[in-house]
């Protein structure tokens, strides 16, 4: 059996009806503060709460409510969905629903692999969440299966495969989670570190019924093809395997796309498009209505899957609709929401590639070290592959107007040898260049950031000895909430970025925190267990001896 309920306390549940949610819901989330149904806590991605009965007074008096093992050693960097009284959890291999006051399972479905889909995942054996939709818990699996099961028993609705060409042999895995859009599962897919030809695509939500897709790298003849030499756009890259986020008014979906390949950019002349680019489209059709790349010819794994924060901000006294990204290359770019054009960007970390992004022509403003490294030799650069930021996404409170930037404080030697000759489902990263971690400061490998979009002003930074890959939430009350590396689960003052509150979970955090409201009584909620490409991979002795293990915790001001 492909999946298989393990475990059911079913009476308990409300009925089917109770269950259902319809695209209005999910388009008013913010009128429920009892429920977290999208990823990044709304269509805006903004990961900002209006709840606030945790304050920087009260916090710490947080304790523990409840924690529930997923039996994983794999990490959880899952988004936990919260509706009715209950909370929906992934992994690489499980679904779970969890009782949200008390932390009993409900059920429990295990997801089976054939045994050669977890060899070709390139970047961490992990899940980034579902979707909940029309009384079903949507997700997509390793293997490129998108499954929707009920929301009441854990029971199979539907299960579809993504089209060919998208088989682990070539590849390509889903790690993210779906975003659901009137009725439309969309997804993005994993895969440019094996030579494969990146997407986006679509289903029905009810019936799993393919939609749509557009290939993040044009084919031959279709606009951008020029941007490529010869046959490079087959094995091009561009995968899209963090979610997005949607604009109800303007009908935008904002989706960000990752690295050309092979990351040797000896081997495919051009700008590469649409790599490393912000894409807005339409959820119904797919249609490309803009784009922005960040990164033209990347030699650098830059991604720019960043979730896109869409959002209103001032604009020389006038309020515009805008998306920003913190983008892996290291500035923070503010778009217009309609357009795509250009109206800020920012570097939020150390940037050496380039000295700035040209107002006028969107492009980045080459160093020496950049044109080297395209020469050919070998260069010291920063950010790192890792990038000044990685997938994990960052917040943005509208109430003081700043993002809250979990960021990274490495750089590399780096140099791109002979290009290779590759094809589908061959690794086109770390084979075809040459690498090594390089530090400015041992004990300060991260820093978390506030920093104000449209000017670039960094209001604080604090620093911590490895990077945080748990993306953070930010509350009206102006806390800012995210994981350590190293297990803790922190609280910091948003205004001065002081830390509150600290609690030591068994593993390290690279999980998504929300925050949610049951009975008058407001609780927070994140997933620890240490995971990822960094973890695994990242060289930092301060991981050496952190031990493993997927827990999900829940969090209440005690009461007494």
């Amino acid at each position: 059996m492909r999946a298989m309920i393990v475990a059911a306390a079913l009476a308990t549940f409300l009925p089917v009806g109770a269950l259902a949610q319809t695209a209005d819901d999910l388009k008013n989330e913010a009128k429920t503060p009892q429920n977290v149904m999208i990823y990044g806590m709304g269509y805006s991605a903004e990961r900002y709460s209006p709840l606030t009965q945790i304050d920087k007074q009260n916090v710490k008096k947080l304790v523990p409510v409840w924690s529930y093992s997923l039996s994983d050693l794999q990490g959880g960097e899952a988004f936990p969905v919260v509706y009715d009284g209950v909370v929906y959890i992934t992994t690489h291999d499980a679904t779970a629903a969890v009782d949200a006051l008390t932390g009993k399972q409900i059920w429990r479905v295990k997801h089976d692999y054939p045994p050669a889909t977890l060899r070709v995942v390139c970047c961490g054996i992990v899940n980034r969440g579902a979707a909940i939709y029309d009384g079903m818990i949507i997700r997509a699996l390793m293997d490129d299966r998108i499954i929707a099961l009920d929301a009441k028993t854990g029971k199979m609705v539907w299960e579809t495969k993504s089209p060919d060409p998208a088989t682990p042999a070539n590849g390509y895995a889903m790690t993210g989670a779906p975003l659901v859009v009137d009725g439309v599962v969309i997804v993005g897919v994993a895969g440019a570190e094996f030579s494969n030809r990146g997407f986006v695509e679509a289903y029905d939500a009810k019936t799993g019924k393919h939609l749509w897709r557009d290939y993040t790298i044009p084919g031959k003849g279709e606009p951008g093809s020029e941007t490529w030499q010869g046959d490079s756009y087959l094995t091009g890259g561009g995968s899209s395997w963090v979610t997005g986020s949607y604009d109800p008014k303007l009908d935008l979906v904002f989706w960000g796309i990752g690295n050309p390949a092979p990351w040797n950019p000896r081997a495919r002349a051009g700008d590469n498009l649409f790599t490393n680019s912000v894409w807005a489209i339409r959820p119904k059709t797919g249609e490309r209505v803009w784009y922005y790349q960040a990164s033209p010819h990347d030699p650098f794994d830059y991604d720019a899957v960043g979730t896109p924060i869409n959002t209103s901000v001032e604009v020389q006294g006038k309020p515009q609709q805008v998306v920003i990204q913190a983008n892996r290359n290291g500035f923070l770019y503010v778009l217009d929401a309609a357009s795509g054009k250009l109206l800020a960007a920012n570097p939020f970390g150390k940037v050496t590639w380039a000295s700035a992004i040209d107002m006028k022509t969107g492009r980045p403003v080459y160093t020496d070290v950049y044109k080297s490294a395209i020469a050919g030799d070998k260069v010291t650069v920063w950010p790192s592959v890792t990038g000044v930021t990685n997938w994990q996404s960052f917040s943005y409170s509208p109430r003081t107007g700043d993002c809250y930037i979990n960021t990274v404080n490495v750089g590399m030697t780096y140099q791109a040898p002979e290009p290779p000759q590759l094809k589908p489902g061959q690794p086109s990263g770390v084979p075809t260049v040459k690498r090594t971690v390089v530090t400015d400061d041992p004990n300060v490998r991260g820093y978390l950031v506030a920093i104000d979009p449209l000017t670039g002003k960094v209001k604080w930074k604090t620093p911590y000895r490895s990077p945080n890959f748990s993306s953070t939430m930010v509350t009206a009350t102006n806390l800012v909430f995210t994981g350590v590396m190293n297990g803790e689960f922190q609280a910091l003052d948003a205004d001065t970025g002081k830390i509150l509150w600290s609690f030591q979970t068994p593993s390290g955090i690279v999980g998504q925190p929300i925050t949610w409201e049951q009975n008058g009584k407001q609780y927070v909620t994140v997933l620890s267990g240490l995971g990822g490409v960094y973890a695994l991979h990242g060289g930092d002795p301060a991981l050496q001896d952190q031990p493993t293990g997927v827990t999900l915790w829940t969090f209440a001001l005690f009461d007494k």
